[in-house]
């Protein structure tokens, strides 16, 4: 997709452990990356050392002079939905007409470019998904992976490949956002009642583990 060939990402909760795997993953495509998030830690101070540009500050005018100053078709936005819409930046990247789109829209334009093993479900995602990860990655045959944690092997929350055959991505099923993903193969780990703020009864939450 277009979107992903813009030079400037700028992603709103870049400390998130899945906002900070695309993070990486644009670092490594040699994109400029800004970003922000509400408290300074690991992950960010990691993501500074690659060349990201941090603040933590909602006040739009700490926002990077790269992205102040950038042609607004060249600025990708990607924010997590734990940021409200209502928020200083959000409002202003909305002013400013930049392209939004929420991190699981971005990892699903991504990871479709690729076969998929997309791991959902209440627990164990993160263990299984790494186990995937890392079986594929020793047997050479190289992939890219999103993880939702810091994975020992590669000290990192994504493995990174030049020319990948494959995709590995923890499927979130908070907010229905496994289902921006088209997996070759899906896993499911299991299915507990769990965020029934968002789907209300346990019937909806099955009926989204069927469609995804």
């Amino acid at each position: 997709m277009n979107l992903l060939n813009r030079h400037i990402i700028y992603l709103i909760g870049i400390g998130g452990i899945g906002m900070s795997a695309l993070a990486r993953y644009f670092l490594q495509q040699g994109k400029i990356i800004a970003g922000y998030d509400r408290t300074p830690s690991s992950i960010t101070r990691e993501l500074e050392d690659a060349g990201a540009y941090i603040h933590y500050s909602e006040d739009v005018t700490t926002v990077p002079m790269v992205v102040q100053t950038a042609p607004n078709n060249d600025i990708l936005v990607i924010y997590t939905p734990a940021i409200s819409q209502e928020s200083p930046l959000f409002q202003y990247v909305k002013n400013q007409k930049f392209s939004i789109f929420k991190r699981a829209e971005v990892l699903g334009f991504i990871c479709n470019d690729y076969p998929t093993i997309a791991v959902a479900g209440t627990h164990g995602k993160t263990t299984i998904s790494s186990l995937i990860a890392h079986i594929i990655h020793y047997a050479q045959q190289d992939c890219i992976a999103f993880l939702g944690g810091i994975i020992k092997n590669y000290h990192s929350n994504f493995i990174y490949n030049e020319k990948p055959h494959w995709a590995v991505a923890e499927a979130d099923e908070y907010d229905r956002s496994f289902l921006h993903l088209s997996p070759m193969a899906a896993v499911i780990t299991a299915i507990d009642p769990d965020h029934l703020d968002i789907y209300k009864t346990y019937d909806a939450l099955k009926q989204a583990y069927s469609d995804f």
